[in-house]
Order: structure tokens, then C-alpha cells, then sequence
């Protein structure tokens, strides 16, 4: 049920207050559409839908009209307007039919579903004829999902990137749900989109430092604990030992975390000393003591990532060797891993392994963290998320309508009723003017006049969202995968 403190009318753009009275006469139906609109040389074709759950559960579930939340936005309004435009009579109707539940019905696709861009997502109408001015007043709510849709998606990029380069040099992809770690949580701008990005992460990775985005999968998606994390050093615990005593502050995290993987950020002076003369001298039988339960995970945070990463994994062959995996690629012993934080984005991810790769590394040997790039670097637009009224019913007659800026045809919307299918080549496309067929519609009713009508959990949100075999062995035929490429264009999948 929605927090009783939160006041849904307040929770829109405020020009959406006047919008009752703009409809054409005698409406009864406003039907509108989600969707993230396909771009032409977008870096990316496909989209993972998640996190409409938790807007549904946390804002409108249940009664989200009261009279004292009537008359707070009455006069919230007046004193913004400077004249009286808010609806108190439409709303107090609806807390007097309704109960203050909102007569409204969201469809939307599973969440965790990969829909290829320029596709539906999710559908909004009223229920009851005399609220239609409903249905596109909590656009301004819904839209926001452009936010948890975008990290999955991106998120998603980096485990292609990671299962390609594991595949291939390790012969599995053994640990590739650790392999990128959240390091996000501080780089957000709020608590909240640190709980929904961090939460989006989690689709496709189990390994996190965002502990707001374990709370949000435990609380909205039932998931107990759906990530994990190791001790772990930051400078300040490094550096308050003063410079000449480096080494006694690596030792000291080895002697409290002795059981267990324990990471040590070390250029907080020179990583390349760090790595050579501490780690691989002076604490060498330390470090060799340790197994692969507990190894030790260095991490560098400064440099060129590409370089830095190279020369550091270099100088701990030179101190601890290394072993060649079952694929023939190069493996540091057990006991030792690096985690490469700092500069990580998606085109730095792929240039590290390519790197890697090239000098005979396997990708086992490193972890990746995650900020910025992966929570807070992108917008609205990275994936081109838009809601429009696509049909409407006045005088009892439905009529399919759209927009077609001649100064943008990008910006184009889908017109009718809308449903997503499977087509006859296995691919999803969008069926326009309320010609879909209803046994073939993939969207699902999930919202219903104030009540969630369908419960996702993250374990089948994570089914839904894992790689498929051509994302992990990216040696399509050409045939197949001109195919592919072709229907992905044509926002087909």
C-alpha cells in the first residue's frame, strides 16, 4: 500500500492540473502508451524492463485519495496558480466511488523481458468513464521509469561484455555474476535512485555495495538478499597509518579478515611498489597463505585503467607467477585477484579484457566496480523514453490518434490500442490500431482500480533478463545474424 504520508495529486507537473479541462466533450476513454522510442545509431537496440512494480507498490497502490489530501492540494494549488484550477469536485468523486483507489489499468511487459526499442512497454487507461483525465495525470510518475530501465539495460551491456570475454578465456562463465560490482550508492543523487538503480543492477549482477538496492529487491520483490559483498579497505584506512607504514596496514586487514576474500585498495602512494615490493616481497608468504576462499583482491583507483591494470597484473606474475587455464590463457594463483574501479564505464570494460586478452590473460583474473557510468551517467534520453495518448473514446466512439511532428518524424507515436506479440519469425513487434489478438498479447494486467494484480519476484526477474546463447558466443552465422541485426532495426524481437 502506498506510504500514507505521500500525496498523489501533489505528484504531478503542475500544468497536468489543468488538463480536465482540455479534453474535447463528452470523453469517456484516455488510452495511453509507454515506450522507449528507437533511435538510428543508438548504442543500444534492446531494453530491459524493471521496476514498475515498485512505483505501483510504493505510490499507487490502495486508497491514495483522502479528503485531507484533497484539501491540502486544493490549496497548494491555489497559491501556485494565483486562481483556482484544481479539480476538488472530479477527485472527491473518486474518493466517494472508489474509495480514493485510482480507477485505472496498467498492462505492462514481465518484468526482466528484453524488448528490442520502439516497442510498447506498458499501457494506461481508466476504468471508469468519468475519470479519464486520470490516466495521463500520473504520467509525470510512470515516465520516471526511464530511470531503472536505463540501468538494467546498461547493466545488462556490461554482462555481454563480461560473459564474451569469460567465454572465451576461460572456457565458461563460471563467477560472471560477480564479475561487476556496484560502487554507485555515493554517486547518486538521492537515497531512492540509489535503491532503484542499485536494484536495477541486481537484475543481472549479485555483487553490491549499494545496500539501499538490497533493500528495495527485499522489500518489493521479495528477494531475502540479493547481493553480497567483502571487507574491504578505502584510503583513509590505508593512509592513517602514515606513509611509512604501508605495509602494516595491509598487514592489519590481512590479520582481521584472515578467513574469507578481503580487498585492499593500494595506490594510495604506488601501486606499482605496492604490488612489487609489499604485497610481492614483504607480506609474499602472507599472501600465499591464503586460498581461494580467501584471496586477496587488490584494487587500483588512479592511472590510466587499461594500463595501470596491465603493469599491475605483470608485476604479480613476476612476484607469484601464474598458470595456464584449460583454454590456454594466463591465470594469477588462486589466492590473488584484482578489482579495477576507478575509469569503468562500458567502453573501458571492453578495452581492458580486449587488452588482457591480447597479452594472454583471462578474464578470471579480474573483478570490475562500477559508479557513476552504471547509476547516475545517463538520462531520459539515453534510451529515448516517452508516454503518449494513443486512443480515445468520446460519445461512445473510439478513435486512434497520434503525433507527427513534421520538424521531427522520430517523435512519431504509435497509434490505437496496443498489444506486443511473438511473431511467426520468434520476434517481438508492436500491433497498432487494436488489431492484436488477445490470446497473443504478451502485455499482462498488472494494475487494476487501486490493487497490484501481479507479483513479480526478482528470482523470475533475473530468469527473464539472462544473456542468450548468441549474446554469450557471439559467432552467429552471418545469415543468422544479419537476421538478427535486421529485425532489432525494425524494432522486431
Amino acid at each position: 500500500m502506498a506510504a500514507q504520508d505521500f500525496n498523489f495529486l501533489l505528484a504531478t507537473d503542475s500544468y497536468k492540473i489543468t488538463h480536465y479541462k482540455q479534453y474535447p466533450p463528452n470523453v469517456s476513454k484516455i488510452y495511453s502508451y509507454f515506450e522507449c522510442r528507437r533511435k538510428k545509431g543508438s548504442q543500444f537496440n534492446e531494453v530491459v524492463f524493471f521496476g514498475l512494480q515498485y512505483l505501483l507498490k510504493k505510490y499507487l497502490t490502495g486508497p491514495v485519495i483522502t479528503e485531507e489530501k484533497i484539501q491540502e492540494a486544493k490549496l497548494f494549488y491555489q497559491m501556485h496558480f494565483k486562481q483556482v484550477v484544481f479539480d476538488e469536485e472530479g477527485w472527491r468523486k473518486v474518493l466517494e466511488k472508489h474509495d480514493g483507489r485510482l480507477p485505472i489499468r496498467i498492462k505492462a511487459v514481465p518484468e526482466g523481458r528484453i524488448v528490442p526499442r520502439g516497442n510498447v512497454l506498458f499501457t494506461v487507461e481508466n476504468t471508469d468513464p468519468n475519470f479519464y483525465w486520470i490516466t495521463n495525470y500520473i504520467e509525470t510518475m510512470l515516465v520516471q521509469m526511464w530511470y531503472p530501465i536505463t540501468v538494467a539495460t546498461i547493466s545488462r551491456e556490461f554482462k555481454k561484455i563480461l560473459a564474451k570475454h569469460l567465454k572465451a578465456t576461460s572456457g565458461s562463465l563460471e563467477g560472471l555474476d560477480l564479475k561487476l560490482h556496484d560502487f554507485g550508492y555515493r554517486g547518486v543523487s538521492s537515497q531512492e535512485s540509489a535503491a532503484l538503480g542499485g536494484a536495477a543492477n541486481l537484475v543481472n549482477f549479485c555483487s553490491t555495495d549499494t545496500v539501499a538496492g538490497l533493500l528495495l529487491a527485499q522489500r518489493y520483490y521479495g528477494c531475502p538478499m540479493a547481493g553480497f559483498s567483502i571487507p574491504a579497505a578505502e584510503h583513509s584506512t590505508i593512509i592513517s597509518w602514515g606513509r611509512s607504514r604501508e605495509k602494516e596496514a595491509f598487514e592489519q586487514i590481512l590479520d582481521q579478515f584472515s578467513s574469507g576474500p578481503v580487498s585492499v585498495v593500494s595506490d594510495s602512494y604506488d601501486i606499482f611498489n605496492a604490488c612489487k615490493h609489499i604485497w610481492g616481497d614483504k607480506l609474499k608468504e602472507r599472501v600465499m597463505e591464503r586460498s581461494q576462499d580467501s584471496c586477496l583482491v587488490i584494487r587500483p583507483d588512479s592511472g590510466d585503467p587499461a594500463e595501470t591494470l596491465i603493469e599491475v597484473i605483470k608485476i604479480l606474475e613476476e612476484c607469484f607467477g601464474s598458470s595456464l587455464n584449460s583454454v590456454g590463457y594466463k591465470v594469477l594463483p588462486s589466492y590473488l585477484r584484482i578489482i579495477q574501479g576507478d575509469g569503468i564505464d562500458l567502453s573501458s570494460v571492453e578495452e581492458i579484457l580486449k587488452k588482457l586478452r591480447d597479452e594472454g590473460w583471462s578474464a578470471e583474473n579480474v573483478f570490475f566496480g562500477c559508479g557513476g557510468a552504471l547509476l547516475q551517467k545517463l538520462n531520459r534520453d539515453t534510451l529515448s523514453c516517452a508516454f503518449k495518448c494513443s486512443y480515445v473514446e468520446t460519445n461512445g466512439k473510439g478513435m486512434d490518434v497520434y503525433k507527427q511532428p513534421v520538424t521531427d518524424p522520430s517523435k512519431g507515436s504509435k497509434r490505437g490500442r496496443l498489444s506486443l506479440r511473438r511473431n511467426s519469425d520468434g520476434f517481438l513487434e508492436t500491433i497498432e490500431r487494436g488489431a492484436g489478438k488477445p490470446e497473443e498479447d504478451l502485455l499482462v494486467t498488472v494494475f487494476e482500480n487501486g490493487s497490484l494484480v501481479r507479483d513479480y519476484s526478482l528470482e523470475e526477474i533475473r530468469k527473464n533478463a539472462r544473456l542468450r546463447e548468441e549474446e554469450v558466443n557471439p559467432t552467429l552465422h552471418n545469415h543468422d545474424q544479419e537476421l538478427l541485426h535486421n529485425n532489432l532495426i525494425n524494432g522486431i524481437h
